[in-house]
């Protein structure tokens, strides 16, 4: 697919300070990191000497989001990873939310103009200066340009980059110290995940590679002849590493059930769309947006589904999507022993698996997944909590029998979990296996 390659080589733009103002000020927020952790390290340590003594997920997630940014992310991959996890502390980190309070806007005033070199009021005709919402890493503003265009402005708070480097350092550190404190730990076991959280945390710092994103998805959007989803437009004469600006969408999140039946003839039409347009990424393009969760699909004014938020995104080698597509088809057929065959293909084991008694297994877990009661699942806080405790049976019975999952297969799994939620909410007579409608599989097919 094209790439714009004069965005994408883009240098860092300067913000008018020294080379070497910017490395003493940057140290020294480093150092001030460090000790703001001791602090809550030591005012958790304290509280449990006096009798606060909550059970240890619990501390240990308060803790997380004591301590802000990347231990609220830590969190979010403890919550993503059963795999490697856990359960209580998966259970537990489905509660770390990315909400923060909203900064003032003289702060986003100021990286705006200091990224863009140029005034606020030069850059865009109007920006409301009450957010749109704000998270640990970035806050959303809606602005309009002066060419008359509705677009909504990512603005990475201040110093966010540094923490995380202070913050994953400090990680890194600590997990080479229990590595070689504790016998038969792998070396690379804690360590390898922190710099893999580290990798991707910093690539959703870096606004650029977000709006290349964008660029990517509607370009097999386009190529795919696919008109029924959109991603919003980045303009990147308006974006850097820490300010991006890209297109408003107006419309409503696919589980906001009155409006949409309001507003929609058919949902289940909507969903196909949605549905066919997701699993054709992952062999058609670089990429598959990896949070699909209902904040960020929407159902727009014009029809179309708008996908938004790609700050995370997952990358799907053709062996792991094969053998997820065995196991879905699997179970659309009810076919225990296909299922389990499948998973045995897409787990890492050097045991033989006993593919009779692990199919048994599933066979009770689909007898349990047919007697919840679908309509609950879109209620309020549950939303997560009941999709990874899906997520958690599955790879605890693949588990039980020597399988141990990558971790890209958790995290395609819960995407997938997530559809089938709005499927049985929105749609319950929709089979998303059996329907012709739906194309799960034609991608591997086109691939040559």
């Amino acid at each position: 697919m094209r790439k714009n390659t004069e965005f994408e080589t883009q240098p860092q733009r300067p913000t008018g300070r020294r080379a070497g103002s910017g490395l003493a000020e940057d140290t020294l927020r480093g150092g001030l990191r460090v000790l703001q952790t001791a602090a809550v390290l030591t005012r958790t340590g304290a509280g449990w000497l006096f009798g606060r003594r909550p059970p240890l997920p619990v501390m240990l997630r308060e803790t997380f989001e004591s301590l802000g940014t990347t231990y609220i992310k830590l969190g979010q991959f403890i919550a993503s990873s059963p795999s490697l996890f856990p359960d209580a502390y998966v259970e537990e980190f489905q509660q770390c939310l990315d909400r923060t309070p909203a900064l003032p806007f003289r702060f986003i005033r100021e990286t705006i103009e200091s990224e863009l070199e140029q005034p606020l009021e030069k850059a865009y005709a109007w920006v409301d200066t009450r957010p749109l919402a704000s998270a640990s890493i970035a806050q959303v503003h809606a602005a309009r340009l002066h060419t008359g265009e509705e677009v909504v402005i990512k603005v990475q708070k201040p110093g966010v980059r540094n923490v995380l480097l202070t913050d994953f350092n400090f990680l890194y550190f600590a997990a080479r110290v229990v590595e070689m404190l504790t016998p038969g730990l792998s070396r690379s076991a804690v360590s390898g995940v922190i710099e893999e959280l580290q990798y991707s945390m910093l690539e959703e710092c870096d606004f650029r590679q977000e709006a290349r994103n964008l660029d990517q998805f509607n370009e097999f959007l386009q190529a795919t002849n696919n008109t029924r989803a959109v991603a919003p437009r980045p303009y990147h004469e308006l974006s850097t590493g820490r300010v991006l600006t890209m297109e408003r969408f107006h419309g409503v999140p696919l589980t906001d059930l009155d409006v949409l039946r309001r507003h929609v003839a058919d949902p289940t039409d909507t969903l196909i769309a949605a549905l066919n347009t997701w699993f054709s990424s992952l062999m058609l393009c670089d990429f598959f947006h990896a949070d699909v969760h209902a904040g960020n699909l929407m159902l727009l004014t014009d029809g179309r589904i708008g996908f938004i938020d790609f700050g995370i995104v997952g990358r799907m080698r053709k062996e792991t999507w094969e053998g997820m597509s065995q196991f879905l088809d699997g179970i659309g057929r009810g076919d225990h022993r296909a299922v389990a065959e499948a998973m045995a293909i897409v787990g890492m084991t050097r045991e033989a698996v006993d593919v009779d008694a692990l199919a048994r297994d599933i066979e009770r877990f689909q007898d349990k997944l047919a007697n919840l009661d679908p309509g609950r699942l879109l209620q309020g806080g549950r939303q997560d909590r009941e999709v990874n405790r899906l997520l958690l049976d599955i790879i605890r019975i693949g588990e039980q029998h020597g399988i141990r999952f990558p971790r890209e297969f958790a995290l395609l799994l819960k995407q997938f979990l997530y559809f089938d939620r709005y499927v049985q909410a929105l749609a319950p007579e929709l089979d998303m296996f059996a329907d012709t409608r739906v194309d799960l599989f034609a991608p591997i097919d086109q691939l040559h």
